[in-house]
């Protein structure tokens, strides 16, 4: 069990008078100015424990540096090094604090910190900085470094660089920055011809086991600086990879919270979100205690949607949570939801609920059951006919030839608008069904964070999918078919999250059997919807996000190497069936439609007419 020993520091744990007043009844012990410990505590001990803490106390604008940002702590002798406005020493029993004056052009990272009284970030010298660091003229900082620490710096410089060259120019670059020419030729003759133990460790550290379909598959840590993956050597399939050292993996990234659920949970940073969820999308499960993973649920499918669905509507049992008497009820009884942290997480900016729908056709929130199916319910502000805009859009896309997954909408408790139902087609269908599916959306795939979903183009992602597909040439080809069908659409958020690869791979392959363009999802047509009546295209194709023609579409296609003939008279087939399909798309007649979600399917319905007969 984990003993919390507490520093007191004045403004932050302890006011004033109370410590003067314990101070003088001799229940605490006065180290300095603003700081005090327990009367009958080992003093030490706690100095020692919490001089990162401490130092920060002291000095707040000053950082981490040398051998100290590298363990987060002092070192065994007791020394933290610093890096501030000026030179000077501080010593607190048995903690000296060495401040040298920080360079003119510091390169400085954050890095987290748990002494045994919670965590907080304080700023550390860069890998970069603490290389230049380690090579200082006279410099107790330096001497510090020894050289097992130096060796490790090096190699992960060049891991991240790639080569002792490009390391080597790196370092020089900041090395000039700040006139630290000595130091810069030194660390550049080092990383061309090619820890200290303390008692003392930071609780900030921590490792995630992994887990697909159950299977562990590797374990993620990370030791208050940066990330480190470590692939199971029991595991071949190329599912997590961390293409930049130090940086959460790209796929695993992808499956973290935004928007909605990311205000809801209020988790800081990368490390609280992994800590607050235990399941995700793609069949990925994650926990600090890997005997967890196997108790959690397995999702797959117990019934299939179009059991429960007739003529566009859910004919099941909703059994999720409803608004009540005031509306704002809704969201926060599907806030509540997230409050267990087997409760599936979802990514997306849409308020999203993961769902389990049984045998008996009831549909329930998917805590502590398999998650099969995803609600969409409606939003506000204008948006609460978003639900059936995409239920129009998906089933448009369908009749138009696009593969697509099982939908309906749900008629809602309360009066509320109608919701979406989308079942999963990254799951197992059966007990019998033994593939093992994974589902990477193209801002992991192009190793681009969540928040850049909106800077890829139509001709990047080609180039992405061309070398990754099993069916390359289909694929490009649907490229292409998915972009002309958001353009007829009015479709303004393609983005690089709404578009995906689906990988599939047998029980004990060593490499995915298929890996295609992932079946049409949250498809939408934006421009009947508030401030977006002149919505433009998410991804830009042939440098356009507008006023798109055929050519356009044509010389995306040419780009992609696929053959001018048989792409003209795929595009003609698409827009033939698209035209036929627009006079065959209605919403379904259910509790919640009313007259404004009418309106917004018939001008949905005029936009595509209007820009499939403009087409050229």
């Amino acid at each position: 069990m984990k003993v919390i020993i507490l520093l007191y520091l004045i403004g932050e744990n302890l006011d004033k008078a109370r410590a003067h007043y314990q101070a003088e009844t001799g229940k605490l012990v006065q180290l300095m100015r603003g700081i005090y410990v327990d009367a009958d505590a080992d003093i030490d001990v706690i100095v020692l424990r919490n001089a990162v803490r401490i130092a920060h106390y002291l000095y707040p604008k000053a950082y981490l540096s040398a051998a100290s940002a590298t363990l987060l702590a002092p070192t065994r002798d007791g020394r933290l090094f610093i890096s501030g406005k000026r030179n000077q020493r501080t010593r607190i029993r048995s903690l000296e604090i060495i401040q040298n004056v920080a360079p003119d052009q510091p390169a400085v990272a954050t890095a987290i910190v748990d002494d045994g009284a919670g965590e907080f970030k304080v700023a550390v010298s860069s890998m970069r900085q603490r290389f230049l660091e380690a090579f200082r003229q006279r410099s107790e900082h330096a001497s510090a470094i020894d050289e097992g620490m130096r060796t490790e710096i090096a190699a992960r410089l060049i891991e991240e660089y790639g080569s002792p060259s490009a390391a080597a120019d790196a370092v020089w670059a900041l090395a000039r920055e700040n006139k630290w020419y000595r130091e810069g030729e030194h660390t550049e003759r080092y990383l061309l011809r090619s820890a200290v133990a303390v008692d003392v460790r930071n609780e900030a550290a921590l490792t995630f086991s992994v887990a697909w379909h159950g299977q562990i598959v590797g374990q993620l840590g990370h030791d208050g600086f940066e990330w480190r993956w470590q692939p199971q050597d029991s595991f071949s399939l190329p599912l997590v990879q961390q293409r930049v050292p130090g940086q959460l993996p790209p796929f695993i990234l992808s499956l973290l919270p935004e928007g909605w659920l990311e205000k809801v949970l209020k988790d800081n940073d990368e490390r609280a979100m992994l800590r607050s969820g235990k399941r995700y999308m793609s069949n990925i499960t994650v926990s600090e205690d890997a005997a967890e993973l196997a108790s959690l649920p397995v999702d797959m499918l117990s019934v299939s949607l179009s059991r429960y669905a007739r003529d566009g509507m859910f004919t099941g049992s909703y059994a999720g949570p409803g608004r009540g008497k005031l509306e704002a009820d809704f969201e926060a009884g599907l806030a509540r939801l997230y409050e267990r942290a087997d409760t599936p997480r979802l990514s997306g900016v849409q308020i999203k609920a993961p769902m389990y729908l049984a045998q008996d056709g009831q549909l329930s929130p998917s805590a502590g059951l398999p998650f099969t199916h995803i609600l969409k319910p409606a939003g506000t502000s204008g948006f609460q006919a978003l639900p059936v805009i995409e239920y129009l859009a998906m089933t448009l896309g369908r009749a138009s030839g696009l593969e697509a997954p099982d939908i309906a909408l749900v008629a809602m408790p309360d009066d509320m608008p109608p919701a979406l139902l989308v079942e999963r087609f990254d799951i197992r269908t059966s007990p019998e069904d033994e593939r093992r599916f994974a589902l990477e959306d193209l801002c992991s795939v192009l190793d681009l964070p969540p928040d850049a979903k909106y800077d890829g183009t139509i001709e990047r992602i080609t180039r992405a999918v061309r070398p990754l597909s099993t069916s390359a040439g289909e694929d490009l080809l649907l490229v292409i078919k998915r972009a002309l069908f958001a353009w007829l659409i009015g479709d303004g958020d393609m983005h690089l999250k709404n578009l995906a690869l689906l990988k599939i791979a047998g029980p004990v392959a060593d490499r995915f059997s298929t890996i295609r363009l992932a079946p049409l999802y949250d498809a939408v047509t934006t421009r009947v919807f508030p401030s977006l009546e002149h919505d433009r295209m998410a991804l830009k194709l042939n440098g356009k996000d507008d006023r798109l023609r055929r050519r356009d579409f044509m010389q995306v296609a040419a780009i992609a190497g696929l053959a001018a003939t048989g792409v003209g008279e795929e595009i003609d087939h698409f827009l033939q069936r698209f035209a036929e399909a627009i006079d065959g798309v209605s919403l379904p007649d259910l509790p919640g439609v009313d007259r404004d979600m009418e309106e917004r399917a018939e001008a949905m319905v005029v936009l595509c007419r209007e820009r499939v007969a403009a087409f050229n």
